[in-house]
């Protein structure tokens, strides 16, 4: 019988967007799965629009539940994420976005909610790193699990329309993409750890945690989510046919292509002479001529399903 470390039956709180429209009862779901594997009846938070899943964290964390699940898309996710980092409460996945970017990463299931759930319950921790960000040196920062962007893909993201994501889901943003296709590089300047840098007009600089986005295409070749690196990528079309060129050097991992180019570092500054769009792992923050990464190496526990995981994500892939 699963037990916590008082001895007593476990308990998940589970933190969901009620703006994802499912086929199935999610509630009946995990409550018939947490009876399954005798756990407590699940303690249910809902998102707001006000508090996108931060204040539930910390509020789930109150409640001293051995699991916390966010249900939701990866925006959810990383607000959750955010507030988990650094504790002990591992982070169970039950994807109900469009992207679902950390869970494909993972391994976990994006269209079978019964497995995912499952997994959450039943599955292995790992630690993986997690990414804060600070924009125009404010205060306050966020986070980030897989990835985030200045410039091209963070306007892209900003302009993706919630009803045609909706109705035919990843491809909204393939219709955004081509709509901001057309555009001008901006000078910029990034430091990497404090030190060297890197001057130039791309059209985007990405900083990934982990690699893999829509369809299985590695952006970010190499970035283990647990390796304590960040990878940095840049992005910079020339000429008539320069985004072909930025293609060629994505699929050829950047290799030979004076179009992509990729870094990876701890901690890493980005300087632009004018204002860009920013996105983190798929929500628009604004825009933002001074962006600061830092990485917090295993800051987060991620309950995962058992089985050999892609050596491409993980630096161990036992679990």
């Amino acid at each position: 019988m699963p037990t916590s470390a008082a001895g007593t039956r476990q308990r998940v709180a589970v933190i969901m967007n009620p703006t994802k429209k499912t086929d199935v009862d999610i509630r009946a779901l995990v409550g018939r799965i947490c009876r399954d594997q005798d756990w407590e009846e699940p303690l249910w938070l809902e998102t707001t629009k006000e508090d996108p899943g931060r204040g539930m964290a910390r509020e789930a964390i109150g409640a001293g539940v051995d699991l916390v699940i966010a249900a939701g898309g990866d925006g959810t996710v990383r607000c959750v994420a955010a507030e988990l980092a650094g504790t002990d409460t591992p982070l169970g996945l039950l994807p109900l976005g469009t992207g679902n970017l950390l869970a494909r990463n993972l391994d976990i299931a994006v269209d079978d909610p019964e497995a995912a759930v499952t997994a959450a319950l039943t599955g292995a921790d790992r630690r993986i790193d997690v990414v804060h960000v600070t924009l125009d040196r404010a205060l306050e920062g966020d986070v980030f699990l897989v990835m985030a962007g200045l410039g091209y893909d963070a306007a892209l993201m900003g302009d993706t329309n919630d009803t045609l994501k909706d109705r035919v889901g990843w491809l909204a943003y393939v219709d955004a993409g081509i709509r901001n296709l057309p555009g001008k590089p901006v000078k910029s300047t990034i430091r990497l750890d404090g030190g060297k840098e890197i001057s130039g007009h791309p059209r985007s600089v990405m900083g990934g945690n982990c690699g893999k986005i829509m369809g299985g295409l590695e952006i970010f070749p190499g970035a283990r989510i647990d390796d304590g690196l960040l990878d940095i990528m840049t992005m910079a079309p020339r000429g008539r046919f320069g985004w072909l060129g930025v293609v060629a050097g994505l699929l050829r991992r950047g290799k030979g292509s004076t179009s992509v180019d990729y870094f990876q570092c701890k901690e890493a500054e980005i300087f632009t002479e004018v204002p860009q769009e920013f996105e983190v792992d798929g929500d628009h923050l604004g825009k933002a001529s001074h962006v600061a990464f830092r990485v917090d190496p295993s800051a987060l526990r991620v309950r995962m399903p058992h089985g050999k995981k892609d050596p491409a994500i993980l630096t161990d892939p036992r679990v």
